[in-house]
């Protein structure tokens, strides 16, 4: 009997520039946003930026300079790439500096 519960690949976390849109299916980023449009918003982590579209209500609540944390799918394009949002969390009430201290000891013992 075929498994009816699909499993997804997993987001794995990426710095922007590090996304392959040739290799990587699902990502998790974060960065600050530095453009709110109808449909999408841009965000840059520090090694570059990266569109990513979402649904209406995820848009409502963000704002420029906004820090988020992005789940999503990678779109190639003919140029590179976009991001369709799975889940959007802000990160406004996060200490960004314990943020990336914990995600950089997480990333040395994985």
């Amino acid at each position: 009997m075929p498994d009816e519960h699909q499993r997804r690949a997993p987001a794995k976390p990426k710095n922007i520039e590090e996304i392959d849109p040739q290799r990587d299916i699902r990502v998790r980023a974060v960065g600050t946003v530095i453009s709110v449009d109808e449909e999408s918003v841009t965000m840059d982590d520090g090694t570059g930026s990266v569109e990513i579209f979402m649904q209406e209500e995820d848009i409502e609540d963000i704002e420029e300079n906004n820090k988020i944390r992005v789940l999503g799918r990678v779109l190639p394009t003919p140029d590179s790439f976009e991001i369709q949002a799975e889940i959007v969390h802000s990160l406004e009430e996060v200490d960004m500096e314990t943020y990336n201290r914990v995600k950089k000891i997480v990333n040395t013992t994985e």
